[in-house]
């Protein structure tokens, strides 16, 4: 049943902190009514993958021999550090005994630590079977990474720029008369994470990665007074070079333009001078956690957020990336699925707070903004409706935010709980979750890729399906392609749309964003969205309730094994 929408009109116009005005009675219709077909590609994309991924591997090749180079420094260092330890183990016999009771302390202390039951049972079994191995590994990587001074950082960051955020213990009201269920989830955000709910912002679900690159132009060209874009992989190619005519042309006029990255993400996809020649076209250009030789105990952590911010007043997410193959000008793994959300008014504030905590945090080396007030201009839309959330989630701390989203809304769903995720590597936790709502005659849904783009992590996804699949969730798998999107949506009332997938990387390691959505018409539309999709897939529930060999069952097995590693 569709649920009723609440809306609210605020026709004043707004100033920020320097007095420039806003006018509030813009409109997306232009962006809303983008009527990009891709859906005819979807029945002859598969068939010529192939040549696409090698247009794809033939790109930006110095990208991929640093990295090359950068693994191969890493591993030689690890190498260097274990023959160092067998050699003076060789040497003085009390080495290897000061090793094995340092391995059943470290067993002790994971196993009454507070981390989920999936990740304790790896590394306790990896340091038992090697001791050496698994107790070197696990401070190097199991410790999530993270350093004293990042964390550090990361919290005064968050001590200044999150009390700027408003309270809206009005709105909370409001959410808590409209749904207990959505209520609690909203609670929980701004309870852990800090993020508010909004009621005075117009939100536009995109459900092709297309439509939401086309409408970024649109509104990038409009820009008066900054651009923020903060990205996990930015391709230097032509969507890329689109994007960038614009920033140009906007910061010639005057416009503050910021490109933030992540540099594991980008390797394969730009060179390493990316910067300068962003410096020289007049646009702020910083990039997170470099990939450079030598031991690096906060490589783990990667910058997994997708943000596009225009003048604080309308701002962009969602699963895509700035590169090719997200917008079907390369498909080097069939079609390509991905979705997005525009938002316009008060939510955007919480987007700017998500992009200035990491452009700010990544480098005490850069001088760190000193009014923040200025790109916060609290700009409500008329004519909006229902709740809108966006929210972030960090490694900084020991609250897995993006994935007790998900299992809220699937704990609390009483008609069906759908999700689309690319790789689905999940805890013992959300396992149980999901299958225990399918159990109470809950409609629990997972699509994942009928297209892998990494073949491995693809097994792995797929020895999750027996579990869920005996205890009734069903599985479904896009034929046409790789889904990129990561989505969950409930009951006609609730949804998400982000970067969080479902896998360790996203739950535990990586920086990432999402947005909840409630009580408006773009549930509908995610909803829709669905239903189209689960047309282009194949359900494969029953093949794994029984259908799986015993080679293939035992393969999975030992893959599980090493899921929080991967």
């Amino acid at each position: 049943m569709k649920s009723n929408h609440l809306q609210e009109a605020d026709g004043n116009t707004r100033h920020d902190s320097k007095g420039y005005s806003f006018d509030t009675n813009d409109t997306a219709a232009d962006s809303e009514k983008d009527s990009e077909k891709v859906s005819e590609k979807m029945t002859d994309t598969a068939d010529n993958a192939s040549g696409s991924t090698m247009e794809k591997k033939a790109a930006v090749k110095n990208g991929v021999v640093r990295m090359i180079l950068v693994v191969l420094s890493i591993l030689i260092e690890v190498v260097v550090i274990f023959l160092l330890l067998q050699f003076a183990g060789s040497k003085a016999g009390w080495i290897y005994v000061v090793l094995h009771i340092l391995s059943i302390i470290l067993v002790l202390m994971i196993y009454g630590s507070h981390k989920t039951a999936s990740i304790r049972m790896t590394w306790i079994m990896l340091i038992m079977l090697v001791p050496v191995v698994g107790t070197v590994l696990f401070f190097l990587i199991g410790l999530n990474g993270h350093t004293l001074k990042m964390r550090r950082r990361y919290m005064e960051l968050d001590k200044i720029l999150l009390p700027l955020l408003p309270a809206n213990e009005d709105v909370d009201d409001h959410v808590r008369h409209f749904s207990r269920r959505v209520s609690g989830v909203v609670r929980y955000i701004k309870n852990n994470a800090g993020y508010p709910v909004y009621e005075k912002t117009r939100i536009t679900y995109y459900d092709d990665a297309v439509k939401g690159f086309e409408a970024q132009k649109r509104e990038l060209a409009k820009a008066k007074k900054f651009i923020f874009m903060e990205y996990h992989a930015i391709e230097d190619a032509e969507c890329w070079h689109e994007i960038q005519a614009i920033l140009v042309e906007r910061a010639k006029a005057g416009v503050e333009v910021r490109i933030f990255y992540d540099d594991m993400g980008s390797l394969g996809f730009i060179n390493m001078d990316f910067v300068k020649r962003m410096q020289a076209c007049g646009l702020q250009c910083r990039v997170f956690n470099p990939f450079v030789p030598g031991l690096n105990i906060f490589l783990n952590n990667r910058d997994h957020r997708k943000i596009t911010v225009v003048d604080g007043k309308v701002g962009f997410t969602g699963g895509y990336n700035l590169a090719n193959e997200y917008f079907h000008r390369t498909e080097p793994f069939g079609f390509w699925k991905d979705t997005g959300v525009r938002l316009e008014g008060d939510a955007v504030q919480s987007l700017t707070v998500t992009f200035l905590e990491m452009w700010n945090a990544i480098s005490d080396k850069d001088e760190d903004d000193r009014d923040y007030k200025k790109y916060l201009p609290v700009i409500p839309v008329p004519e909006s409706e229902g709740f809108i959330q966006p929210y972030a989630d960090s490694p900084m701390d020991d609250i897995a935010v993006g994935e007790d989203v998900y299992i809220s809304i699937a704990e609390g769903a009483h008609d069906y709980c759908w999700f689309i995720t690319p790789y689905l590597i999940i805890t013992d936790e959300m396992n149980h979750a999901l299958s225990l709502a399918a159990r109470r005659g809950v409609d629990v849904r997972i699509i994942t890729p009928g297209i892998p783009d990494k073949k491995m992590v693809y097994n792995l996804t797929r020895s999750y399906y027996n579990g869920l699949a005996r205890h009734g969730v069903r599985i479904f798998e896009f034929t046409p392609g790789f889904c990129h999107a990561k989505m969950c949506v409930s009951d006609d009332i609730i949804a998400t749309c982000g970067t969080i997938n479902m896998d360790y990387r996203s739950l535990y390691h990586h920086f990432e964003n999402g947005c909840l959505y409630a009580g408006c018409e773009a549930v509908m539309d995610t909803k829709r969205d669905f239903e189209e999709t689960f047309a282009q897939c194949e359900e494969v529930t029953d093949y794994y309730v029984s259908g799986r060999g015993a080679f293939m069952r035992f393969g999975h097995m030992i893959l599980r094994l090493a899921a929080p590693l991967m």
